[in-house]
């Protein structure tokens, strides 16, 4: 296993002890939204960013190569049509 494997195998393994209402993107997100958030973050799904168009944020988390969405309405998108760039 290589040092940056290792490093990044440590890093998951941090996030996933760290409550997810600790982030500093929390406090962008409402009701309906933390709900949601909160229920993939349990079954390890990350926070890849959040986008907040005209006062309204959208919730991008990924598992793997698994990409969601969360709307403004909690509604979790397992399918979404968008393009992320990747590293």
């Amino acid at each position: 296993m290589s040092l940056l494997n290792i490093k990044r195998a440590l890093t998951k393994l941090h996030r996933r002890h760290r409550s997810v209402e600790s982030y500093e993107w929390w406090n962008y997100l409402n009701y309906a939204q933390k709900f949601s958030v909160s229920s993939l973050y349990k079954f390890g799904y990350e926070i890849n960013f959040v986008r907040i168009t005209n006062h309204k944020s959208t919730v991008i988390m990924s598992l793997n190569d698994n990409i969601v969405t969360v709307d403004k309405d909690g509604l979790i998108d397992s399918h979404p049509e968008i393009q992320i760039r990747r590293n």
